[in-house]
């Protein structure tokens, strides 16, 4: 999961990302972004309507899984962006971590908001502490 301070605060902010950004859709979502110099860090918000899936749970684990991905390329993020992943499909609920983390980075790379070739963060989680050995 993403820090809070990643994360969008009020509608007003996500409607600026509506009527002034770029759109990249694929058969899974679509990635809506602008570039914000305002800003020190991105903001990223995930967006799952009920007509993706009718549980709550679902949708959570989809929005989960998105913003994790998202964190492991933070770190290669070339300036602060604003970006909008809206969900079209529930299988990304249950696609295997690996294809999700490929398609996820593929739209970023296309939106130019981190660079070809970019590795993966080796980073732990924020909230999992590393068992001592």
């Amino acid at each position: 999961m993403i820090n809070r301070k990643y994360r969008f605060h009020g509608h007003g902010s996500l409607r600026f990302v509506y009527q002034h950004g770029k759109t990249i859709r694929s058969a899974y979502g679509s990635l809506k972004f602008v570039a914000n110099p305002r800003r020190k860090h991105y903001r990223l918000a995930v967006v799952v309507s009920r007509k993706v899936h009718k549980s709550a749970v679902v949708r959570n684990r989809i929005r989960r899984r998105i913003y994790e991905t998202a964190r492991l390329y933070e770190h290669a993020m070339t300036q602060p962006y604003d970006i909008v992943y809206t969900v079209y499909s529930d299988q990304l609920a249950t696609m295997d971590a690996s294809e999700l983390r490929e398609r996820v980075r593929d739209k970023l790379v296309e939106a130019n908001i981190i660079l070809p070739n970019t590795p993966v963060s080796s980073g732990t989680h924020a909230i999992v502490k590393p068992k001592e050995l």
